[in-house]
């Protein structure tokens, strides 16, 4: 089969998520960059279209623009990435979704948890892929956990702790910095700040590995920094629907850390653990026995494992290829949607609408919960509730 074709919404010149999705959607010869409306100004963004390569006729001004550019071409885009601030994800994928494209949208998927259950409906309807870009789940050795937890090697799960911390808004004089200022506004980022921008990865490979969704939490949320209206730095306490126990802290002014991503994993047979700054390793302890390190592109891994790992052993894979994992899992899913079969199950691991929405859910229960002093609420959309 013939390359899919790719488009993207956003990620212009200068963009930090840009690069990465360009990187990861053309590493493995899946997709063909054609198609893209890179900048909210229309003169920019088709030029860096076309310095990008772009056609002239593909590189559009806007994304209202490329919606009606691609809709009846021959050869539309198989797949759009959306890659724009926040608030507008939920305008973009709705009406690209409605089109008949398949979407991969950045998290988070939507501003409030209407909008999440509308896009999740909308894509049941349309019969489309909705998949939403929780890309550090990409990582071979999450999966290889992932793997590990789903075949029984730690027995029944009884606590998981996830984190996300860094010290990159700890500044109190940067604080009114426009590109730091923004994520604190409500008007802009929502009804919150540092966990919706990091602590929902946290949660979002806390349920991926572990398969369980959380179903009710707690949280402690504080802005550190006073003139901050939203948080900096929070404790959520949550429970999930296997009965495991979860623990998760994020925050934004934790000097020292860079991009502290990492997850353990306790069982009642042994216990894992896995950091995003060292990708390449994965620790294991069997109960009564000693620590074992798991490495990255060694024999005899789980298939989901071998799958999303490209570079030989001992050599690091990093964000950009955890990225392309999750373009190499859609690319499969579109090929199957085409040719009327069932996916490769090594494949079909890749966040869908449904995760968006549950994180949007969470998201609001945490800020709920955070003004309550900590009252436990429940963390499901409502549509999944009964």
């Amino acid at each position: 089969m013939a390359k899919l074709k790719w488009g993207m919404i956003g990620g212009g010149e200068g963009s930090q998520i840009g690069p990465a999705h360009r990187l990861g959607s053309g590493i493995d010869g899946e997709f063909e960059f054609v198609a893209g409306a890179l900048d909210h100004r229309p003169e920019e963004g088709r030029a860096y279209g076309q310095k990008l390569g772009l056609d002239a006729d593909r590189s559009y001004g806007s994304w209202q623009e490329m919606l009606a550019g691609e809709k009846d071409r021959d050869d539309r885009v198989d797949l759009v990435t959306v890659a724009t601030p926040n608030s507008t994800h939920y305008e973009i994928t709705k009406a690209f979704l409605e089109a008949g494209f398949n979407v991969l949208c950045e998290k988070p998927m939507t501003m409030t948890v209407e909008e999440g259950e509308d896009i999740v409906r909308t894509a049941n309807k349309v019969g489309k892929i909705c998949a939403v870009n929780y890309g550090y789940s990409g990582y071979s050795l999450v999966r290889h956990m992932k793997a590990m937890i789903a075949r029984g090697d730690l027995g029944a799960i009884r606590v998981v702790n996830a984190e996300f911390s860094h010290g990159h808004h700890a500044d109190a004089e940067d604080a009114d910095n426009p590109r730091v200022r923004w994520r604190y506004d409500p008007a802009q980022a929502g009804v919150s700040a540092q966990f919706a921008d990091c602590g929902i990865h946290a949660l979002h490979m806390a349920s991926f590995v572990t398969g369980q969704e959380v179903e009710k939490l707690s949280a402690d949320t504080v802005s550190c920094i006073p003139v901050r209206t939203l948080e900096d730095d929070a404790m959520v306490n949550f429970r999930m629907d296997g009965g495991t126990v979860g623990r998760l802290w994020t925050s934004s002014i934790a000097i020292g850390r860079q991009h502290g991503l990492a997850i353990q994993v306790f069982g009642e047979k042994g216990g894992l653990r896995w950091s995003q700054e060292q990708p390449n390793q994965l620790y294991y302890m069997k109960l009564g026995e000693r620590l074992q390190v798991i490495e990255r592109g060694e024999g005899n891994l789980s298939p989901e494992a071998d799958r999303a790992s490209r570079v030989t052993v001992g050599h690091s894979e990093g964000m950009p290829l955890a990225f392309a994992n999750i373009y190499l899992d859609l690319a499969e899913a579109i090929k199957a949607q085409k040719e009327g079969r069932d996916m490769d199950p090594a494949a079909n691991l890749y966040p869908r609408a449904e995760d968006g929405l549950r994180s949007m859910a969470a998201v609001v229960a945490v800020a709920q919960s955070g003004k309550n002093d900590g009252e436990w609420l429940d963390a499901r959309p409502p549509m999944f509730r009964s």
